[in-house]
């Protein structure tokens, strides 16, 4: 493999969980050109990664707009504008790590005469030359990455998620902590959001939650989240006097490196949670309808699941919007498992 195009468009979390497997192809293919396809506002999350040498920019928002707004003609030219660009990478291997119909025609599209599929469905599988089936310990974070990193003989090393902040983005945070007149290390990020209601606590417990993190360690609580979570960030701010509520007022890259900077991080099955893992933060991540993974990799990172018999449920609730697996976890059972992260070493 010489010019390789890795195919991940989205989402944060799944960019974070595939990090590693672009160090495990630099480690083996040392003097390859590594391409990553990715959407905007995404992109930030590789644009400083060592192993990658470009990013190729999906706008996939625009492409949904303009065929929504019936501008067939002009999706078809955005279509083979990126064609020609993937053309001029001269890509002899894409691997697609998404296994969509949406991805796997990426991956076609970019011309490679080599085209990997893992876990290829909805059809992909029949533009791919390889379609590998995703394996591994589904225990284990990043596993199925792992899996096909190791059908394809790459270097796997330690093969956990990292995460290389852009310098913009980290003075920017440190600039704001100092303007709340908080210290790096200083602060514990709550990671209260995320795309499905089935995988969010509730705000009760993170209500009470702040207090005991402030009383016992010491920590701020600092609630991080996108503008679409102002409305929820401010219930839960509004009955928690002792957040500090940033939803909504930051970019990824600086909550990222906001993220970095904490001294704990209590977060649900969201980008910026796992983010946490990435950069050795301790941290507690809360699962219910979904449970990626149980093994962290990281002697600082613990998962509370309840493990009901009707979790993992992923899209299809079967208990009436009770989502008891999320709203049985208490506040104390999540502070008896930061104190735990809390007193190991990195």
């Amino acid at each position: 493999m010489k010019r390789i195009l890795i195919v991940r468009t989205s989402a944060i979390g799944d960019v974070v969980f595939a990090s590693p497997f672009a160090a495990a192809l630099r480690r083996t293919h040392p003097d390859a050109h590594i391409a990553w396809l990715i959407e905007p506002g995404i992109d930030g999350l590789i644009a400083h990664d060592p192993a990658v040498n470009e990013r190729i920019l999906w706008p996939k928002s625009e492409w949904r707009a303009l065929w929504k707004q019936g501008r067939r003609m002009e999706v078809l030219r955005r279509v083979l504008a990126l064609r020609k660009r993937l053309h001029a990478g001269r890509f002899d291997t894409a691997i697609d790590l998404q296994g969509l119909m949406k991805s796997g025609f990426l991956a076609w599209l970019s011309g490679a005469p080599r085209r990997i599929g893992l876990g290829s469905r909805e059809g992909s599988q029949w533009l791919m030359t390889e379609a590998m089936p995703r394996g591994g310990d589904p225990a284990r974070i990043s596993s199925e990455y792992l899996h096909l990193a190791q059908q394809l003989g790459l270097d796997t090393g330690e093969f956990m998620p990292s995460l290389h902040l852009a310098p913009a983005a980290e003075a920017q945070a440190l600039e704001r902590l100092a303007s709340l007149g908080l210290a790096p290390g200083g602060y514990a990020v709550f990671a209260a959001f995320t795309t499905r209601p089935q995988k969010h606590w509730t705000n009760a417990g993170w209500q009470r939650l702040a207090p005991l993190v402030q009383q016992r360690t010491g920590l701020v609580p600092v609630l991080l989240g996108g503008p679409a979570d102002r409305e929820a960030a401010a219930r839960i701010a509004e009955a928690a006097p002792n957040i500090v509520n940033l939803a909504g007022a930051t970019g990824l890259g600086e909550a990222a490196a906001l993220v970095r900077h904490a001294g704990a991080l209590v977060g649900v099955d969201t980008g910026l949670t796992h983010m946490g893992i990435a950069f050795s933060v301790p941290t507690v991540a809360l699962f219910g309808s979904t449970c990626p993974y149980t093994v962290t990799g990281r002697d600082n990172a613990r998962v509370l699941w309840l493990d009901l018999d009707c979790s993992p449920c992923r899209r299809n609730p079967t208990c009436g919007g009770r989502f008891n697996c999320m709203t049985d976890i208490g506040a104390e059972q999540a502070m008896v498992e930061l104190a735990y992260v809390l007193e190991k070493k990195p």
